[in-house]
């Protein structure tokens, strides 16, 4: 549930640029919904937490003991990182350094286990297929469990977070309870996310109802979609629930409108993998010591909060309107 960066110097200084621009470097939001901006955010609007909630963490033992033994020789996974907006993930100032609720989460669990992590900036819609082939060992990027994702990828859950809708402060819509209301509008969102899978599968409802059907833009870069709601080329955006609620806390002229359906959101593995029961455990003992309702906090984002973590549960259903 996240937009393509790439691990290329350019691209990503288009991305962070984009970034930059659409979601933070703006005014603030002109009306809507009031969201809270992360609880370690100071400075001029826009600036990131950079606590260090993570560095205190201790091996566990007992779930490092359920890693692989060619994993625990090797002392290492290589993530596959998607980097989109906050607070799921983020490049600082320096156009390098990742950030987010996904980075801290990371780092936790790879103290936990005992092991480094290496990390590299993929494309949002590569990382599923890389994982697939075993060129990468973990993939984040904000991934929403769903029943078609289980059929070729395992997921270790550690948020819930999910789809959500922003639009213009001048637009007269309040919420998208169902998906009919946006019949005849542009909608942005990102390429290769359950956000467009949803709005996809959904296009025919608005002939079913006699309405004319709505747009899907779908753009790749980070930030592009919420650019194009600000030049009116867009009427509405789908995007990561905290995501929307965060932008909105930093532009002029957008409101949030609401949740429309809630989604798991895990590490991505191969399926298959033997990595899942460490990973889970891991997590767990994160909840336990206190480390995963402060990286919560650090972000903002308390309401996503699991009870407890999960390998590949069932796919949240989707509102039935």
């Amino acid at each position: 549930m996240s937009t393509r960066t790439s691990s290329g110097t350019v691209r990503t200084a288009v991305a962070f640029a984009l970034i930059t621009a659409a979601a933070l470097g703006l005014t603030a939001c002109a009306g809507g919904e009031p969201a809270t901006a992360p609880a370690g955010a100071t400075g001029a609007q826009g600036a990131l937490p950079t606590e260090d909630v993570v560095g205190a963490v201790k091996k566990n033992e007992a779930a490092a003991k359920l890693l692989p033994a060619d994993v625990r020789r090797r002392g290492s996974l290589t993530f596959a990182a998607s980097v989109g907006t906050p607070p799921g993930s983020a490049y600082l100032p320096d156009g390098r350094t990742v950030v987010g609720v996904d980075a801290d989460f990371s780092a936790a669990v790879a103290k936990a286990l005992g092991l480094e992590v290496k990390r590299e900036v993929v494309g949002f819609e590569a990382i599923l297929p890389a994982l697939g082939s075993g060129k990468y060992d973990v993939g984040t990027g904000n991934f929403g469990v769903t029943e078609e994702r289980r059929k070729t990828i395992d997921f270790v859950t550690y948020v819930n977070d999910g789809q959500g809708f922003a639009t213009r402060a001048d637009s007269r819509l309040k919420a998208v309870t169902d998906l009919t209301q946006l019949c005849g509008l542009k909608v942005a969102t990102g390429a290769g996310t359950t956000f467009e899978r949803t709005l996809e599968q959904n296009k025919g409802r608005c002939a079913e109802a006699g309405k004319p059907a709505y747009e899907v833009n779908v753009y790749s870069e980070a930030g592009a979609f919420w650019m194009s709601l600000q030049q009116g080329r867009s009427d509405v955006v789908m995007s990561t629930i905290n995501g929307v609620r965060y932008a909105v806390t930093q532009q002029k002229n957008v409101k949030f409108l609401n949740e429309y359906r809630r989604l798991d959101v895990g590490f991505a593995f191969k399926k298959g993998t033997p990595l899942a029961p460490a990973f889970q455990a891991a997590v767990n003992g994160l909840k336990a010591d206190g480390t995963y309702d402060r990286i919560l906090r650090k972000w903002g984002v308390t309401a996503s909060g699991i009870e407890t973590s999960r390998i590949s549960p069932p796919e949240i259903p989707a509102p039935k309107k």
